[in-house]
């Protein structure tokens, strides 16, 4: 089993749950998350004064997934969320180790 983490631009996120449950999805986690990459945040005018926003807003997605679908999960994120601006985000693959269904015990990838 693999773990795919993406962290992708807020307005993306609808495109990019679609184009999962498009492709077998049934599950993922979405958080609301903050930071910064190359584009290093951005300076805005405030009553006046300048100031510097560093982490800028994002939206982080974790999907578990079979070993076989991981790939194409990663893929399908990619295709959804890019843009073709900086700060489009980036993904990554993780193996997991084990899988545990708190309500029925169940384990490994019937748990999924």
């Amino acid at each position: 089993m693999k773990k795919v983490e993406a962290i992708i631009k807020p307005f993306k996120l609808d495109e990019v749950k679609e184009a999962l449950s498009s492709v077998g999805v049934q599950g993922l986690t979405v958080s609301e998350v903050k930071g910064f990459g190359r584009q290093k945040g951005h300076t805005e005018l405030y009553r006046g004064a300048e100031y510097v926003v560093d982490f800028l807003p994002k939206v982080k997605l974790e999907i578990i997934v079979s070993d076989e679908l991981a790939t194409q999960v990663a893929e399908t994120i990619e295709r959804a969320a890019r843009t073709g601006r900086i700060g489009d985000g980036k993904i990554f693959i993780l193996p997991i180790e084990e899988v545990v269904r708190i309500r029925t015990g169940e384990r490994g990838s019937n748990a999924l």
